[in-house]
């Protein structure tokens, strides 16, 4: 039976071209978006799950940053202590020279306060950024810190992880006065002053102080090399997380291309066909005029 006051078909017509453009609509944004999970109303967990993770991945990029800072720090440091070694291998060299009965010790004092001030200079130009570990100063704290992480843990709280140096054990001084280095590692060395009048003994006591401050100079770029070591590691374990970070979510959220495709073209045909019968749905009612005719 056919109706002039309601045309079944063309509402149903019309139901189904709705439906088709609705999905049709989706599909597109997931195509232009590439993703098939963009707004927590398109799946509410996996939504949830992805914005955590790419919070997490942000903050992990800034700590892997921060770990860039921290090993410039480290760096510096340790071309402080590299080059103080080589000072004080010099003043080694000039100790043993005045050992020698007919050297001038005066002339070899002149040289070893010469580099004695090269100790003071690297120590005071050994700074990144303000902070100093050749000094053990008050303005440096007890310790040096390195960022070397960001981390989750279960309950779900989240924490920054650093690694610790202390600067008492790397620190060549423990202050400038006026520029010259006091205390510390080399604080010996810099006492050491020679005059015509030294003895053997007095020299000798100087190069104890000088294998000693060698020693330690020794231990110190040992400690800097194994940190330098862990963020170095540290940094290669950050760039791969972050890479997993990113492929996890990419699986939770990403569009698949092929299916999209295959998907769009199919319901371009669908919609064509849904407004073709939708137009045959509407010229019923053309139909039963030409009854009346």
């Amino acid at each position: 039976m056919s109706s002039i006051n309601f045309n079944a078909g063309a509402t149903s017509a019309l139901e189904t071209l709705r439906n088709i453009n609705k999905d049709l609509n989706k599909t597109q944004n997931n195509v232009s978006s590439g993703e098939r999970v963009s707004t927590a109303a398109d799946g509410v967990s996996y939504w949830s799950i992805a914005t955590t993770m790419k919070s997490d991945n942000k903050a992990l990029g800034a700590a892997s940053d921060a770990l860039g800072v921290g090993a410039a720090k480290v760096d510096t440091a340790t071309a402080a202590v590299e080059s103080s070694i080589e000072v004080v291998n010099e003043i080694k060299a000039k100790l043993v020279t005045a050992s020698e009965s007919s050297a001038d010790k005066d002339q070899i004092q002149l040289e070893i306060t010469k580099l004695q001030e090269q100790l003071s200079a690297v120590a005071q130009a050994a700074s990144f950024n303000g902070e100093n570990w050749a000094v053990s100063g008050a303005n440096t704290g007890s310790s040096g810190t390195v960022v070397d992480g960001f981390v989750r843990v279960d309950s779900g709280s989240v924490k920054i992880t650093t690694a610790e140096v202390t600067l008492a054990s790397v620190a060549m001084f423990d202050t400038l006065n006026a520029g010259a280095g006091e205390g510390g590692i080399l604080g010996d060395v810099m006492d050491i002053t020679l005059s015509s009048s030294s003895d053997q003994d007095a020299i000798d006591g100087f190069m104890d102080d000088v294998e000693t401050a060698l020693s330690k100079l020794t231990d110190a770029g040992a400690v800097l090399g194994s940190l330098t070591t862990r963020i170095n590691l540290q940094d290669e374990f950050a760039s791969k997380l972050s890479d997993a970070i990113d492929s996890g979510v990419s699986r939770l959220i990403d569009a698949d291309m092929e299916e999209e495709s295959a998907k769009l073209s199919a319901l371009q045909t669908q919609q064509q066909l849904a407004v073709q019968s939708l137009s045959i749905a509407n010229s019923s009612g053309q139909n039963i005029l030409r009854l009346f005719q």
